[in-house]
């Protein structure tokens, strides 16, 4: 039988689950993690699971030398996407959904889907030699999730650098940004002693509901607008030669010939 996709980790007496992306290198977010993913999230239920009821934070980090390059390339063509994308946009909504305080503890490179996971929690901790960005545009596709969370995270013009030119930046400059809010040489240790020092000592259960007050603006701009980032891509965006050109290039290991330029 092969290794779990995910490893879960409950520390601080159940206060706080590691969750750790186990597939390293490369950590991608493939179909198979995601689904693994929202398993372990319906897991969080405290009215259903009562090891949950504890439970106040999520810890995301990535196993080795990286955090996660993104989703899975092979999974963007044409027949694949159509179902990976909804179950990708499925997992954001279940983090929402938690009313957990996510945090995110980043080391090498944070690109694509996995900045889109880790710009989505309420703080992020990366190493010195962490690299984020959202690289998707170079492949002639966008990246939804971001578009609607990163405006929110660091700013529409910060957003627009990073979704637009889908260039790579350092930890100082994402730290500048806002992009992320702490570097530490052990943003594990980090994260875990936020939880211990700044919300263990608080009810869990008020935690979920000032969790979920604190998101209520967005999560409702997410779940109107996500649907419609969706059909964008889905509909309009695959039906252009250059976003199949961009994936099939990609995987081809070639430089993309766009149809306008």
């Amino acid at each position: 039988m092969s290794e779990s996709a995910i490893r879960v980790e409950p520390i601080l007496d159940g206060a706080c689950w590691r969750i750790v992306l186990n597939r390293p290198k490369a950590n991608i977010l493939d179909s198979a993690m995601v689904e693994e993913l929202i398993q372990i999230l319906d897991r969080t239920d405290p009215d259903v699971h009562p090891e949950a009821r504890g439970l106040c934070a999520l810890v995301f980090e990535g196993e080795g030398k990286h955090f996660s390059f993104g989703a899975s390339v092979e999974e963007h063509k044409p027949g694949d996407v159509e179902k990976m994308l909804p179950t990708f946009h499925q997992l954001f909504e279940k983090l929402l959904e938690s009313r957990l305080v996510l945090i995110a503890a980043v080391r090498g490179q944070c690109l694509g889907g996995g900045l889109e996971l880790a710009a989505f929690c309420h703080r992020v901790f990366v190493s010195p030699d962490a690299k984020m960005g959202q690289p998707e545009i170079q492949l002639g596709v966008i990246a939804p999730v971001a578009s609607l969370v990163l405006p929110y995270r660091c700013g529409r013009a910060h957003a627009a650098d990073l979704c637009l030119t889908g260039r790579i930046v350092d930890a100082e400059m994402a730290l500048a940004m806002g992009l992320v809010d702490e570097i530490s040489e052990d943003p594990g240790l980090a994260a875990i002693g936020f939880v211990e020092q700044r919300l263990c000592m608080h009810s869990a259960s008020s935690l979920r509901h000032a969790v979920a007050a604190l998101n209520l603006g967005f999560q409702e701009s997410f779940h109107r607008n996500i649907g419609r980032a969706e059909t964008l891509y889905l509909d309009e965006l695959m039906a252009t030669e250059d976003a199949v050109e961009g994936i099939t290039s990609f995987l081809d290991k070639r430089k993309p010939q766009w149809s306008q330029g």
